[in-house]
């Protein structure tokens, strides 16, 4: 599972700009207002040495409120959760008598602790280091969440720490993911019908089902064999919009269901068809875009709609979902079973897809098939020239083309070729990623090679030329 990093401190450090620094996203609000975040905002981590899920906390301070209470216990549900703990200090403030008491605190946790001295663009490291130090802390890393500085230094010091503190393997422990199969993780909105779907799968009441939300709280994982292939299922909490999650367990679960986005093969995303589909679902599928994980959509509860709300929830998904155009969509009832024995045939399809291996002679001809069916626009008077392709990577699969002004392709027509790929290659149930890379131009600064009398040749051709 993905390590859990929680980042802690007093109010206006600069933790919710680290948070958006570490997530490349924009998630956390930002303004120099004291105070601004209250509830933990939660996260995958793209800055570093590999994926990991940042957890941001309001500011820990004196007050006694009402408010502030409730922001304490968020922020110590936020530490006993983590791995590792970046306590941010204010190197413009220096060090406060809160960021005394704070340190005090994490020191009597005992949690693996990295202390970040923020805010120290101008600084001098030598300073910072001296005045810190009275925190007994170990040594500050001092950084500049808003322009970056230190930030990618830090995180890498953050995993050494976590790979140091993992425990040693068991040389004569099996090989992890050898019998667990294709890992499918069922996510979706609270009481779309999750467990009772892998309850079915199952063919036994294996998890517990009512009709309250929120009655998963953690991510099961539970193996499964059906005609000779191996599965673990991971049953997930259901995940609503932010500002509908209020219940402290709640919001952990959340996290769990992100850990296991980025640990499963395929994702069965289920939909409730009473419901509709909301920005909630959407906001959901953004993760699993952003994951690459292959996916199969489920629209449970479909046998108790009548004809005119199935109208619904069709224009609803083109609206909302209609970037997953790539998956397949299965209108099923997981309470009653009809529509779930195609599931896993799906699922297998959708992760081969997201496995092959595309030799690259195929791709150049399709690439050539393409160009020629519609040419990629002019940059400049110059027309883009696109030379080969070849494939990058696998799950989700990636397509890298080489040739010149690639970095003028706009993202039109890279869709367009997106599209042609997945549909001439039958890559159902995967996302697709292609990226340019342009190479030199040959012939750029050749006229310096060139001698005074070709030089005035070709101004004499190129005038006859323009006479004629």
């Amino acid at each position: 599972m993905l390590p859990v990093i929680t980042l802690v401190g007093r109010p206006n450090v600069g933790k919710s700009t680290l948070f958006n620094r570490l997530t490349h996203s924009r998630d956390a609000l930002v303004a120099n207002y004291p105070g601004l975040t209250r509830d933990r905002q939660y996260g995958i981590g793209r800055m570093g040495p590999g994926p990991y899920v940042v957890v941001d906390t309001g500011g820990i301070s004196n007050d006694s409120d009402g408010v502030a209470f409730l922001m304490q216990r968020q922020v110590q549900l936020a530490i006993d959760e983590a791995d590792h703990v970046l306590f941010l200090v204010d190197a413009k403030d220096g060090c406060t008598t809160g960021d005394y008491e704070i340190g005090e605190r994490l020191r009597r946790l005992g949690k693996p602790m990295t202390l970040v001295v923020n805010k120290a663009d101008h600084a001098d490291p030598d300073l910072l280091a001296a005045e810190f130090h009275l925190l007994g802390l170990g040594d500050p890393v001092p950084t500049s969440a808003t322009q970056g500085r230190g930030v990618r230094g830090l995180m890498e010091q953050v995993f050494a720490r976590l790979e140091a503190a993992a425990p040693a393997p068991d040389p004569d422990a099996e090989p992890s993911g050898a019998d667990e199969g294709t890992k499918v993780a069922v996510v979706g909105r609270p009481n779309a019908g999750k467990s009772t779907l892998i309850n079915r799968l199952l063919g036994e009441e294996r998890l517990v089902t009512c009709d309250l939300p929120g009655t998963t709280r953690d991510s099961i994982f539970i193996p499964m064999e059906r005609r000779g292939r191996r599965y673990t299922l991971i049953d997930t909490a259901g995940v609503r919009r932010r500002g509908k999650v209020t219940d402290v367990i709640e919001k952990f679960s959340i996290i769990k269901t992100l850990q296991a986005i980025e640990a499963c093969n395929v994702i069965i995303l289920v939909l409730d068809g009473h419901e509709g589909i909301g920005e909630q679902d959407a906001n959901l599928a953004g993760h699993i875009i952003e994951s690459g994980r292959a996916l199969v959509i489920a629209i449970n509860k479909w046998d108790g709609l009548d004809a005119e709300a199935r109208t619904h929830i069709r224009t609803q998904f083109e609206r909302k979902l209609g970037f997953l155009d790539f998956a397949t969509q299965h209108r099923i009832s997981a309470l009653h079973g009809s529509g779930v024995g195609l599931l896993l045939d799906e699922v297998d399809k959708a992760y081969a897809n997201a496995m092959r291996d595309i030799p690259t002679p195929a791709m150049t001809r399709l690439l050539e098939a393409a160009v020629q069916e519609h040419q990629p626009p002019l940059v400049h008077g110059r027309r883009i020239k696109m030379r080969y392709a070849h494939q990058g990577g696998r799950n989700p699969p990636l397509i890298i083309i080489h040739g010149n002004q690639m970095e003028a392709v706009p993202e039109t027509y890279k869709r367009y070729l997106i599209n042609r790929f997945r549909k001439e290659l039958d890559l159902t149930g995967t996302p697709l990623r292609i990226e340019f890379k342009g190479g030199d131009n040959p012939f750029k600064g050749q006229r310096n090679n060139l001698t005074e009398r070709q030089i005035k040749h070709r101004a004499r051709l190129k005038a006859y030329v323009r006479r004629k």
